[in-house]
């Protein structure tokens, strides 16, 4: 496939859940779409059909990050946006080292978004004022923190920081938030105690389903003027 005319939005982890549903809307919308996987789900073979543009990653190393970049470069000269959805989530627990936990959530959450930006910037730059986002996928944890999961709040957190830094290193050209979700989909495995638990933890006590995020995603692209702000997607949780 050539150069798009048409800017592509990158998508990282869109095999499944938010991120695929991205993938799919902004399919439907007839822009090209560029997906990183990790694994190769059924899902990744229905987007290849429907036009995306999907590259196997690894994020675990720099070295796979950089060689995830270089091959975006080799399909397109222009991003649209960059979409920051690819995750790890892992306890702390016994038998766990300690420091691989840290390594691995800061790796996934906070090294392959800093790498991307910088090496992808090139590619967001020179279309105009406000022309080009960046959105990072943070945590409602990162406001309440977490004492099962210490690591993975601690990295969402750093990628909420680092929200502020690209959005005052990029403007006014590139708008960079982020989305602070809680519980928005179950999945099919979920049983009836472990749904009905999980909205008792939220206000509003629904899972809203990728609409809300969709929503959100499709404000910060129009917007030409909201950059460096993280926006919760949680149903009051924090506030429980």
């Amino acid at each position: 496939m050539g150069k798009s005319l048409t800017r592509p939005v990158l998508i990282t982890g869109g095999g499944r859940r938010i991120g695929l549903a991205l993938a799919h809307h902004f399919l439907n919308q007839q822009q090209p779409v560029i997906v990183s996987y990790r694994t190769r789900y059924d899902a990744i073979g229905v987007l290849e059909k429907a036009g995306a543009r999907c590259i196997a990653a690894d994020f675990s190393t720099d070295e796979g990050i950089l060689a995830f970049a270089d091959a975006v470069k080799s399909h397109t000269d222009g991003l649209r946006a960059i979409i920051h959805n690819a995750s790890a989530w892992i306890a702390e627990k016994p038998g766990i080292s300690l420091s691989n936990v840290m390594q691995q959530m800061m790796q996934i959450h906070v090294n392959a978004p800093y790498l991307l930006n910088h090496a992808l910037e090139p590619l967001l730059r020179g279309h105009g004022h406000a022309a080009s986002d960046i959105i990072h996928f943070t945590d409602y944890v990162v406001e309440k923190g977490s004492d099962k999961h210490i690591a993975y709040a601690a990295s969402k957190a750093a990628l909420d920081n680092m929200t502020r830094s690209f959005a005052r290193k990029l403007a006014p050209e590139v708008k960079v938030n982020a989305i602070a979700p809680a519980m928005i989909l179950f999945n099919e495995t979920d049983n009836a105690e472990y749904r009905q638990n999980a909205l008792n933890k939220s206000l509003m006590k629904v899972a809203p389903g990728e609409k809300e995020i969709l929503d959100l995603v499709d404000y910060l692209l129009t917007s030409c003027y909201v950059t460096g702000r993280s926006f919760g997607v949680d149903g009051g949780r924090p506030l429980r």
